[in-house]
């Protein structure tokens, strides 16, 4: 009794822990969504006109969301479901009369047409529950459209909260590129300990290592796409274009330079099981590694720093180390033999060539600054 005495304190402890760290983190978007849905429902109400605009306040707040992923195009996506989805609803009612049949006839028409507009689950599904509330619910005296209306209003406040709110639309891209770089460099430093240790069980974690990034790798697209939405629609934020161009010509070098990296590790763990590499070649490359896991390091650092001279300083010395360390690859520079261990040197060449375009170096450009063969 007292050990399940003791676990049920624990698990409440983790769950309110838990609870306050979700409240505080959520603040910023918790006042947004209390500002949007009064907002919404204020302007309806006394500037409009009209009566009990409940559709305004939920569509708005709908619109906004507590999703990871709010940004422009999602809540547009969200707002015109809901506004689509009553103004559908409100015809229908027209149409139709309310009742419990005529409520299914609209729930099945407004998942119809939604399927056909989109084939976004999040649209389908504010469409057509949209359109069940306005049959289901007594109407109001603000006319056919009236609801429809209060909707529009509540998803132009959704849109205005996001467009305008006071957030670094760099933020999300470089969190997820500051992990995915990370995790670059350590899945280097990680390679290197197992050709110093010869350790083939050492390369297989290197490649787990740089397999788990692939969460990451896909979000990075997506934060972009929301980075490059916000910087373009808020007017406070329009100068950091450049540097989300910027963002992403490193992320997609780094993606690159990842999966390349994930080839070198496989073939590094078969390498060093058949003992084709000697221990002087491996402590050369162990070294190489740990060179370009340190320029892997300036990369994030490039994206880190706070202050844009920084940020080119931190780039600027990268790109010009990771030239110096692809001018040192040829299969003669680390005493490797046989096939197996110059193939080992020779798949870095594509994985530098992809860390210098994140860098900012022309693809055509990198490839010659690798030494002849």
């Amino acid at each position: 009794m007292d050990t399940a005495v003791v676990r049920a304190k624990k698990f409440t402890w983790r769950r309110t822990r838990a609870g306050f760290l979700r409240v505080r983190n959520s603040m910023p978007k918790i006042i947004q969504a209390t500002i949007c849905a009064v907002g919404a429902y204020w302007f309806a109400e006394f500037l409009l006109g009209h009566e009990g605009p409940l559709f305004a306040a939920t569509s708005a707040l709908i619109a906004l969301g507590f999703g990871s992923d709010t940004h422009i195009r999602r809540t547009l996506e969200v707002a015109i479901g809901c506004t689509l989805g009553i103004a559908v609803g409100d015809v229908l009612l027209t149409i139709l009369g309310q009742g419990l049949w005529q409520a299914g006839v609209v729930l099945f028409l407004s998942l119809m047409l939604a399927r056909f507009l989109d084939r976004g689950t999040i649209f389908s599904t504010q469409l057509g529950l949209q359109a069940l509330l306005v049959v289901l619910l007594p109407p109001n005296a603000d006319g056919i459209f009236g609801r429809s209306i209060d909707a529009i209003v509540g998803g132009v406040f959704a849109m205005a909260i996001v467009a305008l709110s006071p957030r670094d639309p760099r933020h999300e891209p470089v969190k997820e590129l500051q992990t995915l770089l990370r995790e670059l460099s350590g899945t280097l430093q990680d390679a290197a300990n197992a050709l110093a240790k010869l350790d083939s069980t050492g390369s297989w974690h290197a490649l787990t290592r740089a397999r788990a990034t692939q969460a990451t790798m896909n979000k990075i697209p997506a934060a972009l796409r929301a980075a490059n939405e916000l910087a373009t629609i808020n007017p406070v934020y329009r100068n950091r274009r450049s540097e989300i161009k910027r963002l992403r010509r490193i992320a997609d070098g780094s993606d690159l330079a990842m999966r390349n990296m994930r080839v070198f590790t496989r073939r590094l763990a078969s390498v060093i099981s058949h003992g084709a590499v000697s221990v002087e070649a491996a402590e050369l490359l162990a070294a190489y590694l740990e060179q370009v896991a340190e320029e892997v390091n300036l990369m994030n650092r490039s994206i880190s720093e706070r202050s844009q001279p920084a940020r080119m300083r931190a780039e600027h010395k990268a790109r010009e180390g990771l030239m110096l360390k692809a001018a040192e690859l040829a299969p003669a520079n680390f005493e490797v033999t046989g096939v197996e261990g110059e193939g080992l040197v020779l798949l870095l060449r594509p994985f530098l060539v992809d860390l210098m375009r994140a860098s900012g170096v022309d693809h055509d450009a990198a490839a010659t600054y690798l030494p002849k063969l």
